[in-house]
């Protein structure tokens, strides 16, 4: 099927749906844990992970927590990725939220799992905003709209 919307098109009870974003929840058990303690490292890591799948990196903010752990976020054009790390545990948390058909946030957890040199890790997929194709028709019209509202 030839899809000519940003968005993934798919059928559900008969009615043409799209979904916005891709939300990737990783789980990294067993990493190593010095990476999972190195702000610089965990930093480097997730910006590069956004990188890899091909998005487009806005900002970024990443803090240490004390006696250990780092959490950060790397906003891109495309929606963030945001991670939260138990060095003492060996794991790490992370969101890989990604919209339209641009970047695949798979690309992003295979690339950390590596990084971490995750032992055991596992993802959960979700479509998010789920709409009717509709709904975006009348949202890619949102000057005639904000116009109507306006008179």
């Amino acid at each position: 099927m030839a899809v000519t919307s940003p968005f993934t098109a798919f059928q559900e009870n008969g009615k043409k749906e799209i979904h916005l974003g891709q939300h990737v929840l990783a789980e990294f058990f067993e990493c190593d844990p010095n990476t999972l303690n190195s702000l610089d490292k965990v930093e480097k890591y997730m910006v590069d992970a956004a990188l890899e799948c091909g998005a487009t990196i806005v900002q970024k903010c990443f803090h240490m927590f004390n006696p250990y752990g780092v959490s950060g976020v790397v906003i891109i054009s495309e929606s963030h990725l945001a991670i939260h790390t138990w060095p003492e545990l060996g794991y790490a948390a992370v969101d890989l939220f990604t919209c339209g058909d641009k970047c695949d946030p798979k690309i992003s957890y295979e690339f950390l799992k590596k990084k971490f040199n995750s032992k055991k890790a596992t993802f959960s997929e979700l479509k998010r905003g789920i709409i009717d194709e509709e709904t975006l028709k009348v949202a890619e019209k949102p000057f005639e709209i904000m116009q109507q509202f306006a008179d």
